[in-house]
């Protein structure tokens, strides 16, 4: 089924469904973003662990980094 399909056949839903699907999907976003968090998490520890990860306060170095 395709994206325009679907979004045809939510326009047909009554109003109670389609809130229904609305809050399903906030939880389901939500809870794709917590693991994309998580994920980030890991990788940051791993790379800590290994010491590949550098830190600093000045403006400067923190520029310096990004290049």
């Amino acid at each position: 089924m395709s994206f325009t399909e679907i979004v045809d056949n939510i326009q047909t839903l009554p109003f109670d469904e389609k809130m229904e699907l609305k809050n399903l999907l906030e939880k389901y976003l939500i809870e794709e973003r917590r693991e994309e968090i998580y994920e980030s998490y890991l990788d940051a520890k791993e790379m800590a662990e290994k010491g590949d990860l550098k830190f600093s306060s000045k403006t400067d170095n923190l520029l310096k980094m990004l290049d």
